[in-house]
């Protein structure tokens, strides 16, 4: 008897979140960057959305057998703005104060992770395995709808890194060039 040639398994299941509140301006970088994504074809298993200001909404979601989740960020971290950065937050950095009130449309990306194991023991759900953010350095988080133009600038340097990130063709380089930091390339 012969044996049987290894059968691959379907491709591992792929969340890309767009978070951001589109009303603060740099804030809407996530949701921006995920419309442009959406320009794009993506292997299958991946799945891109539009999460916005639905904290408690994307927390469950997270817990829908997905190996990889990618959220999509406008991420204050000191650097120039328009700065992309690539963030590994598999493991939590900590957990949220008991005492702080969840508030299901100002919830950072931080705090849904924080929730997960809380929600993951309520509804038999798992926790991905990896978890990375593409976030931008913000310019201007000021009511108002629209980014700035270095953000702006950097949604499709974003874009082009989600692709790489989900093994898909990504759009030509452009002409001002990548300006990524804190890169971790390997793919999902």
């Amino acid at each position: 008897m012969n044996a049987a040639a290894p059968v691959a398994g379907p491709p591992a299941k792929t969340l890309i979140a767009g978070v951001g509140n589109i009303f603060l301006g740099d804030d809407g970088f996530g949701v921006e960057a995920v419309r442009r994504l959406g320009e794009h074809p993506l292997p299958d298993g991946v799945e891109v959305v539009d999460i916005g200001v639905r904290g408690v909404h994307l927390a469950y979601q997270m817990l829908d057998g997905y190996h990889t989740v990618l959220l999509v960020d406008a991420s204050a971290r000191g650097g120039e703005p328009g700065t992309v950065y690539l963030l590994d937050a598999t493991t939590p950095a900590g957990t949220r104060p008991p005492d702080t009130a969840l508030d299901g449309h100002h919830m950072t990306p931080d705090a849904v992770l924080a929730l997960l194991d809380t929600l993951s023991a309520g509804t038999d759900g798992r926790r991905p395995e990896r978890v990375l953010v593409v976030g931008c350095e913000p310019a201007d988080v000021a009511e108002g709808i629209g980014l700035s133009e270095l953000v702006d600038a950097a949604v499709d340097e974003a874009v082009g890194l989600i692709l790489r990130l989900v093994g898909a063709a990504e759009p030509a380089p452009s002409a001002t060039g990548p300006h990524t930091t804190e890169r971790n390339t390997t793919p999902c």
